[in-house]
C-alpha cells in the first residue's frame, strides 16, 4: 500500500502538538511496513466512500481515502 499527502495535510499536521507529530511519524513507519498492524486500528469508516481512519495515539487520528492502492 502507498500514500500520498496534500497542502492541506501538513498544514494541519504542522498545528498539531510536536509530540503528537512524532507519534504519528512514528505510526506511519509502523503503518508502511505493515499496514494491519493490531496497534494501528487501520479500518475502513465509511460504507459508502473508501474512507479509512487509523489511530495516532488516543485522542486522535488520521483519515484517508483509499483510491487503488493509495490512501491520500
Amino acid at each position: 500500500m502507498k500514500s500520498k499527502t496534500t497542502p492541506r495535510f501538513w498544514r494541519e499536521f504542522a498545528a498539531l502538538p510536536k509530540d503528537i507529530q512524532v507519534h504519528a511519524a512514528r505510526t506511519y513507519r509502523i503503518w508502511r511496513d505493515d499496514p494491519s498492524h493490531p496497534s494501528l486500528h487501520f479500518k475502513r469508516v465509511s460504507r459508502s466512500q473508501p474512507v479509512y481512519s487509523i489511530r495516532i495515539g488516543i485522542n486522535y487520528r488520521a483519515v484517508g481515502r483509499l483510491d487503488g492502492d493509495t490512501v491520500t
